[in-house]
């Protein structure tokens, strides 16, 4: 049967092609230009790198020779026997005057590689010279020469005479040179006495120029403020271009201009007065932006064949209930379990979307199940860890009480059985979870300590330092009596001389810690150790929600060992904050024998407002 565009393959093939056509076509354009315009800022940003520091070491170049000038200017020695020989008849003297005035040379000389020849000549026509062979073979007309001319019209500075093609004063030297030099003065009376020049190996210069170069046709031309060709990498010096319509740099600036058939980079050197230009022409650059064309090309084609195979693919097998469906599974993925799909369509999507159906609705179910099951399993493990506190207190306070029955005392026995009536009061009250606040807290932990301080008739002193901002903090009920219990019975108790228990909260690391300390005898290393590994374990233990049953059962070990029983109460305490406020939290516990005992209870921090 033939299909009509109205058809839904028909209609979602072309929407399809016409989509990904589209797609494709803005994509690559986009791409394309951006790839243009990254290619040339990075181009840019490297001829400009390049010639920086391409500039940078030519100027270390140049101070480094402008330093030898300096050193030989400010021999004095050198210069004393200089004069000394212009102006002394004596041969002897003479001789030995000049060899040593060499041996300075020489000196120099061998300080640097890159030295070929130094050369001094002094006003009375005298010459010094130190140079890789040809000795002393010096050119007799030097005075008529340009570059002597140029050092005799100088004022001091130094004068960079370039590269040149052989040695300007030494015939025989036919090696390129870089030739540079200054006048020699007398610096007890500023008076000139001669020349110097130096020739140097000019491979430094044209390695650090080829630093500028970004492909093989660049081009590398140093220039100096007469448009003179000083240096350059270019074979062909004849056709060089007219410097005279390029762009000059202002001082320190570095010039990139890509505006005309070729890539132009300009700086200037700070020691000479030279600007180095590098130019490379445009169709080097655009090398790679060719090729990336091309590929960009071949890319697009077999884009288009697949985007057709699929289109053909998809318009075949795709239909709007299973659009429906899809839609109704991202809605599952998000969470929602309580939608449905209802739809009418051929047999097999049907039945799928029926099977889909009942299982998002058995999932929802699985869900709601095993959230009440934690719940309850979580609640009910709360409310057996806390009833543990209560027969422990209640027998450790009518030892208490008994006790005092056996010594007769009403009136003191009269406050405690009134304490004991609060702490009864409150240990019975067990709703909202068994939540309560910390000065609810503290005012049982005053009960508890009436009848404590009235047992042991003085020998127990508390204080109590809480912010008032703390006390309406929310933690486990019964929480600070355990601990207290604890402190007085294995800490302060055994003690002969008067003990002090202090509470008191601080903040550290974002953590609410409410402290117990006291001065007692202190718990032994290995038993301590016990202690804080049992604590350990119980929050590993609430991390992987193990049942209460495992947790009693290790608890049971712990009960058969008479060293440890005073740990029964604070893994008690420990485990009910574990279980409110997340296994991070609960207490931490430092002792030192007959130094005493420190018990942090870490909480969250309250939010503000709450």
């Amino acid at each position: 049967m033939k299909r009509g565009l109205n058809s839904i393959h028909n209609r979602l093939f072309m929407l399809f092609i016409s989509s990904m056509l589209a797609l494709v076509l803005i994509v690559s354009f986009l791409y394309y230009q951006k790839t243009t315009q990254i290619i040339h800022n990075k181009i840019n940003d490297l001829a400009q790198k390049n010639i920086s520091q391409t500039v940078g070491l030519f100027d270390l170049l140049l101070q480094g020779y402008d330093s030898i000038t300096k050193s030989l200017n400010s021999n004095n020695e050198m210069i004393r026997l200089i004069e000394e020989r212009d102006y002394n008849p004596d041969v002897t003297t003479s001789i030995f005057n000049e060899r040593t005035i060499t041996n300075i040379l020489g000196a120099i000389y061998y300080s640097r590689d890159d030295i070929v020849g130094i050369h001094v000549i002094t006003n009375a026509g005298k010459n010094y010279n130190y140079e890789r062979g040809f000795d002393t073979v010096i050119d007799a007309n030097y005075s008529s020469t340009d570059w002597y001319k140029k050092l005799q019209d100088s004022t001091g500075e130094m004068v960079w005479l370039g590269l040149v093609q052989g040695s300007v004063i030494n015939q025989f030297q036919r090696d390129p040179m870089f030739v540079f030099g200054r006048k020699l003065f007398d610096l007890t009376d500023h008076r000139v006495i001669g020349v110097m020049l130096i020739e140097t190996n000019p491979q430094p210069i044209l390695a650090a120029l080829s630093n500028v170069t970004i492909s093989p046709n660049s081009r590398v031309y140093i220039v100096d403020q007469d448009n003179r060709l000083i240096a350059t990498t270019a074979e062909d010096k004849k056709n060089s271009p007219s410097f005279s319509g390029l762009p000059r740099p202002y001082k320190n600036e570095i010039i990139v201009d890509d505006q005309t058939d070729q890539l132009i980079v300009a700086a200037n050197a700070k020691m000479s007065n030279w600007t180095v230009f590098g130019l490379t022409p445009k169709g080097d650059i655009n090398a790679e932006i060719v090729k990336t064309r091309e590929y960009l090309y071949v890319v697009i084609i077999v884009l288009i064949i697949l985007s057709t195979a699929l289109a053909s693919l998809i318009s075949q097998n795709i239909a709007s209930p299973l659009k429906l469906l899809i839609r109704e599974m991202k809605q599952v993925e998000m969470g929602n379990f309580k939608g449905s799909v209802t739809v009418r369509s051929f047999e097999e999507i049907n039945s799928l979307v029926s099977s889909f159906n009942r299982m998002v609705n058995r999932m929802d179910e699985l869900i709601e199940r095993i959230t009440l099951s934690s719940m309850s399993e979580k609640n009910a493990e709360l409310h057996a860890l806390q009833s543990q506190v209560n027969p422990h207190f209640l027998y450790n306070t009518l030892d208490m009480i008994y006790w005092m029955l056996d010594e007769r005392e009403n009136d003191r026995l009269g406050k405690v059985i009134l304490a004991l009536s609060h702490m009864f009061r409150y240990s019975s009250d067990w709703q909202e979870a068994s939540k309560t606040t910390l000065q609810h807290e503290l005012d049982q932990m005053r009960h508890y300590m009436t009848i404590i301080e009235n047992r042991l008739e003085g020998r127990v002193r508390t204080e109590i330092q809480i912010d008032p901002e703390w006390l309406d903090v929310t933690l486990p009920k019964m929480t600070l009596q355990p601990i207290i219990e604890n402190a007085v019975k294995y800490g302060l108790e055994p003690m002969r001389e008067p003990g002090v228990l202090r509470v008191f909260a601080e903040v550290q690391e974002q953590e609410l810690h409410i402290i117990i300390s006291d001065n007692g005898v202190g718990i032994e290393q290995g038993l301590l150790r016990q202690m804080q590994e049992k604590l350990e374990e119980d929050a590993r233990m609430i991390g992987d929600q193990f049942t209460y049953k495992d947790n009693a059962a290790n608890k049971s070990q712990l009960v058969q060992d008479g060293k440890t029983r005073r740990g029964i109460g604070l893994t008690n305490v420990h485990r009910r904050i574990a279980l409110m406020f997340g296994d991070t939290y609960g207490l931490r516990i430092e002792s030192k024998l007959e130094v005493g005992t420190t018990v942090i209870i870490a909480m969250p921090l309250p939010r503000k407002g709450v």
